[in-house]
């Protein structure tokens, strides 16, 4: 947690929980309430490509609060945890300068988790490395690349699945632009947490809610000019490796594109696969805290602007981050 101590570090608030659970809408409804920033932790909404697919606040979301952090990255460009704790750390700021809540909304816990554990620091290996990491990846199989750190750095290579292409470049990469490991990296002294005391919110909605939710907004994000999306991507030509391009809905419409899927399939495929990554991050949630116990809170609900459930307990949630806010303003 943050250095400072804990009623004098300004407050942040953390809007957290799997895909589709109404994190963006519920960070909405609290950034009115407590005239707050909406700041983007999740790691494929800041890609300006992926509008649709990734559900990002719209121009009337946008209109009702400042948003932060949406859309800023090219798919070309790979977004690392590295550089957004920076970007989120002065949007925090600047928030906070302007008088109002940083409010931390997304599912990426690896982001939440550099603010409030502090990130080892990774040199830039250079594109150089980072190219060649790629193209040996697309060209011989990720279980083949592997197998090539597994021989020049094992300690790495045994902590990582032989098959997850994007995570075994990256290591690749690391070593051959360092000379050294990532886990050699990672046991150096490195950035500390953010000096702020976190307030969190996480959804945890039962699962029935959120696979009936996955397979409504798939069908309503097709509706808005998914493919359309995808299709724009698909001609830019980008290394499949990229997170981008690996954002969920993208393989399943380029194989569309490519004629070797039929539509109906690619959508039946890319909301199981979103609904086994919200498993994840459920799983990821539930053994990672957010903050100190008592600035924590869940929520076993799928929140939903507008209606009656929801809106008790937005009340409820409130009340919860209100507390927080006069017990850290109040006279010690």
């Amino acid at each position: 947690m943050a250095d400072a101590p804990i009623a004098l570090a300004p407050i942040a608030l953390i809007v957290a929980g799997p895909t589709c659970s109404g994190k963006s809408a519920l960070a909405l409804g609290l950034a009115e309430r407590f005239r707050g920033t909406v700041i983007n932790a999740d790691s494929m909404q800041v890609y300006a490509d992926l509008h649709v697919l990734t559900a990002r606040p719209d121009a009337q979301d946008e209109a009702r609060a400042p948003h932060r952090l949406y859309g800023v990255l090219d798919a070309a460009q790979p977004g690392s945890v590295a550089w957004w704790r920076e970007v989120a750390l002065q949007e925090m700021e600047a928030a906070r300068a302007q008088g109002r809540l940083p409010i931390l909304c997304g599912g990426t816990g690896m982001y939440l988790r550099a603010l409030l554990d502090g990130l080892v620091e990774v040199p830039d290996p250079g594109d150089a490395a980072r190219d060649w990491a790629r193209a040996l990846v697309e060209d011989k199989g990720s279980e083949a690349a592997h197998a090539l750190l597994m021989r020049d750095d094992p300690e790495t290579a045994r902590t990582l699945k032989p098959g997850d292409g994007q995570r075994v470049a990256r290591a690749l990469e690391v070593l051959r632009g360092t000379d050294h490991g990532l886990l050699y990296w990672r046991s150096r002294p490195g950035l500390p947490s953010a000096p702020f005391r976190f307030v969190s919110v996480r959804l945890h909605p039962p699962r029935e809610a959120l696979r009936a939710a996955i397979a409504e907004r798939f069908s309503r994000m097709m509706a808005l000019g998914a493919m359309e999306e995808v299709k724009r991507l698909v001609a830019r030509d980008l290394s499949p490796s990229l997170p981008a391009m690996r954002a969920h809905g993208v393989p399943e419409l380029s194989a569309v594109l490519a004629g070797t899927l039929p539509e109906a399939e690619a959508i039946r495929r890319a909301v199981i696969a979103t609904g086994q990554y919200t498993r994840r991050q459920a799983t990821w949630f539930n053994h990672h805290a957010l903050g100190a116990e008592q600035d924590c809170m869940i929520s076993l609900q799928r929140y939903e602007e507008g209606t009656q459930f929801s809106e008790r307990e937005f009340e409820n949630i409130a009340t919860f981050i209100q507390s927080a806010i006069d017990e850290s303003s109040s006279p010690s």
